[in-house]
């Protein structure tokens, strides 16, 4: 059995911030990619994935208990699959911030969901928030919290952008310019990043009424401009913005960047080659980059794995 593929995702813009109601805007991704799958002879990661879907489907069970009407999975298939051998086999890097337990959560939903909303239908706001609630409710049993929003993404396969908590939709992009100098990049840290500790940390910082209007006056501010800067092609207006918002993230958020990043962070922004930002909640895993020339951008960061996401 070899499931449908599907794809990470990358959320170019939003971290923390749609947490309070920022703009956002995220892409799928395909270099990676995961689907649910039964080996004859299962290897020792196909053993701990199964596990871990075994402990994911009593967390589900226990969910649609309590909350009956928010969906209704054929539990007896899925119970019977993962006794099975059942696993998801992921090209996705766990604990990097590009969306593999996302991609995990849309695989289960697709097969196993009961009156599911499809992505052929008219995907109405209605239909796009119900599904990030139910989506949300699913990978909180990997996160403690979740957004809903990289499932959705990894589920329907397109850009999605969030106006506000209650209103996403999905979007078009700028097609990429293959033969452009300027990109979009993941910059691997080499270390993971846990998300729940990250979230956390942020709801601790939070508490206090100085962090708090920074995020409103600062960060949620150069976050929405660089979304719609972004979505409508303003390269010129973006990196000016972008340039702000890394500014931002590398006085208010140093705890969520690698401490070894600090200097590599300030130097972007000191020689204009490159910005970078955060790439999900942060701690490890990618960092994400936008440059107006990547050749410049690759001197710069020569000791690191650059991985182009988009071209301008």
């Amino acid at each position: 059995m070899n499931g449908p593929l599907f794809y990470s995702k990358i959320l170019l813009f939003g971290e923390y911030g749609i947490i309070k109601d920022s703009k956002g805007l995220s892409i799928p991704y395909n270099f990676f990619k995961g689907a649910l799958k039964t080996d004859e002879i299962p290897s020792e990661a196909a053993k701990k994935s199964n596990s871990n879907l075994r402990e994911f489907v009593g967390y589900l069970e226990i969910v649609h208990k309590n909350s009956p009407d928010l969906f209704s999975f054929d539990f007896t298939a899925l119970k019977r699959d993962v006794q099975a051998g059942m696993y998801f086999d992921s090209s996705i890097p766990q604990g990097y911030g590009v969306g593999s337990s996302g991609a995990l959560v849309a695989a289960i939903y697709d097969k196993y969901a009961q009156d599911k909303i499809t992505v052929l239908e008219n995907l109405t706001r209605e239909k796009l928030l119900r599904l990030k609630k139910i989506f949300g409710k699913m990978e909180s049993f990997f996160h403690g919290k979740s957004s809903g929003l990289d499932p959705l993404n990894s589920y329907l396969s397109l850009p999605i952008l969030i106006n506000s908590k209650n209103n996403i939709e999905s979007t078009s992009i700028p097609s990429q310019n293959q033969a452009g100098k300027g990109a979009v990049f993941l910059l691997d840290s080499g270390s993971i990043g846990e998300t729940a500790p990250m979230v956390q940390l942020f709801m601790e910082k939070m508490k206090h009424e100085g962090f708090r209007n920074m995020l409103k006056n600062q960060f949620i501010k150069h976050t929405d401009a660089c979304v719609e800067d972004f979505v409508n092609g303003n390269i010129k207006s973006l990196f000016g913005n972008l340039k702000q918002l890394s500014h931002v993230v590398l006085d208010n958020f140093k705890p969520m960047i690698p401490a070894k990043f600090h200097q590599l962070w300030r130097q972007g922004i000191e020689t204009n080659d490159y910005y970078l930002k955060l790439c999900g909640s942060g701690g490890g895993g990618y960092i994400l980059g936008f440059t107006q020339d990547f050749d410049k951008a690759k001197i710069a960061l020569k000791d690191y794995s650059l991985e182009v996401v988009y071209n301008f």
